[in-house]
């Protein structure tokens, strides 16, 4: 059963920072890891860890840029801290799994997100729509009920370096991901 699982940011959206998830695949398993599985091309690794610990996500940016040419963030989630995240989301009434997204964050967490989260809200105002944002630990959860692709608060947190810095995952994504680290 894996135990933990990988999140690439940014890789296969364009023509740039393509990785073929066969080459992720081999190369997670040349790292010594075991049941890898990869989920659709964006990016997302399940897998039992060889060897657990704060070095996953620097082992594996470190040989995806080594072997595979690629330079990128990598979060990586325990079995536990993903159903935590499941468990967690403030959303669980939407019935559209696509509007509901985890931002997997990899920088600044806690108050000083809050207040971050707060300030992008607040200076947005009415653009803000019906979409809703919260943090809750090391993720954001974004509801944006008008679609993703509409949304200009998903527009300004998604910019890199922006306040909320990590990778998004639509709910669709997250739910079967926990499911492939369950089977």
């Amino acid at each position: 059963m894996p135990t933990h699982v990988a999140l690439l940011r940014g890789v296969n959206l364009g023509p740039h920072k393509r990785v073929a998830m066969p080459a992720l695949r081999a190369l997670v398993e040349r790292l010594g890891h075991a049941d890898v599985a990869t989920y659709i091309a964006s990016g997302n690794v399940v897998f039992t860890a060889g060897t657990a610990g704060s070095t996953l996500a620097d082992d594996l940016e470190e040989a995806i840029a080594d072997e595979l040419g690629v330079t990128c963030r990598v979060v990586t989630l325990s079995r536990e801290e993903l159903a935590r995240v499941v468990a967690d989301n403030p959303y669980p009434d939407e019935p559209d799994p696509k509007r509901v997204h985890a931002v997997f964050l990899t920088g600044t967490t806690g108050q000083a997100a809050q207040e971050r989260l707060a300030e992008v809200q607040d200076k947005l105002g009415e653009k803000v729509g019906r979409d809703e944002a919260r943090i809750v630990g090391r993720t954001l959860y974004l509801h944006t009920p008008d679609g993703f692709g509409r949304s200009e608060l998903a527009r300004v947190l998604s910019r890199p370096g922006g306040p909320a810095e990590g990778t998004a995952r639509n709910w669709a994504t997250v739910t079967k991901l926990l499911a492939m680290c369950e089977a």
